[in-house]
């Protein structure tokens, strides 16, 4: 079946079934452009809440669809492909956390959105890349804390704030490769370009790269943003390969280089056209948490969207 037709016919089950597509920005372009809602971690799990759809076709990695069912238990969150892993949430358990909570018990959690629901249950604040320096500053210098589960985020969020933090020792499979001898290379191909970097990165404690004038860290929508309000022509782009095609649609002016040609998420891009469609068909695929777990990590969540 062609994608025309494939994209014919989800439109058509979308509105007999009232239900909404929503994608991350690392899915690949051809499913971005049939979403309702494209966005990264914190944009998806607000619009995942604010819906009025029945359905949720969520476009991106399992944890993604978790939080979602998290925060609409009476919608049926779908999810397009399975296999949709995510390095950092495989990374921890809610019994790792639990076993630093028996031993820091005036302590609080803050869990990366890269988490499992599990996860998210045992965590006091949830954050994504948007808005982690502020849920920290948040908290505050006097309170002892763990953040999990991505050490090159949480020890950004240290250099930034001053705030010391226990950091759980997981990473991005994808932003780990991106390292400083990455981006000074491409600085010197590019000099006239500015930088833009997920924290996620190898990089993101390196005081060389947080020092340079034109490297700016953001999250994947802070990246979008920076690119169509800059006068600027020329971006490197050290985040997912997928990012690309909202940058180049929004500003085809504009020159963005990927920083490597191997920063592809490989679960993300399980999600493919087919199988939204699938999924719409059969109803496949939902992603179902548990009420138990459920019930415990909505608090974290919604202090995430609240401080956002």
């Amino acid at each position: 079946m062609e994608n025309k037709e494939i994209i014919r016919q989800i439109e058509e089950l979308k509105k007999a079934k009232n239900a909404i597509v929503l994608a991350h920005y690392y899915t690949h372009p051809e499913v971005q452009d049939i979403a309702d809602y494209i966005g990264d971690s914190l944009g998806l799990a607000r619009e995942a809440g604010n819906t009025t759809a029945d359905i949720i076709v969520f476009c991106g990695v399992h944890f993604m669809a978790e939080t979602a069912s998290v925060i609409s238990p009476n919608k049926k969150v779908l999810i397009p492909a399975q296999k949709c892993g995510c390095s950092l949430a495989e990374s921890i358990t809610g019994k790792d956390i639990q076993e630093w909570k028996a031993k820091n018990p005036e302590g609080l959690v803050v869990s990366y959105v890269n988490t499992t629901a599990e996860v998210k249950a045992e965590t006091d604040y949830c954050c994504t890349s948007s808005n982690a320096i502020q849920v920290v500053e948040h908290l505050g210098k006097d309170k002892k804390i763990f953040f999990t589960p991505d050490k090159n985020l949480g020890a950004y969020i240290v250099k930034k704030t001053g705030i010391k933090m226990d950091l759980w020792d997981g990473d991005c499979c994808v932003h780990e490769r991106i390292d400083s001898n990455m981006i000074v290379d491409m600085a010197n191909q590019y000099p006239e370009a500015d930088i833009l970097i997920h924290p996620e990165s190898n990089c993101a404690n390196d005081d060389d790269i947080l020092n340079m004038p034109n490297a700016f860290f953001y999250s994947t929508a802070g990246i979008i943003k920076h690119a169509a309000e800059s006068n600027k022509k020329q971006f490197i782009i050290a985040t997912e390969l997928g990012t690309l095609h909202q940058l180049e649609k929004a500003n085809p002016e504009k020159e963005f280089i990927l920083i490597h040609p191997k920063t592809i998420c490989g679960s993300m891009k399980r999600v493919k056209l087919q199988g939204v469609l699938k999924a719409l068909q059969e109803e496949k695929y939902e992603v179902k948490v548990p009420e138990e777990i459920s019930n415990r990590a909505i608090t974290s969540i919604q202090r995430m969207l609240e401080i956002g």
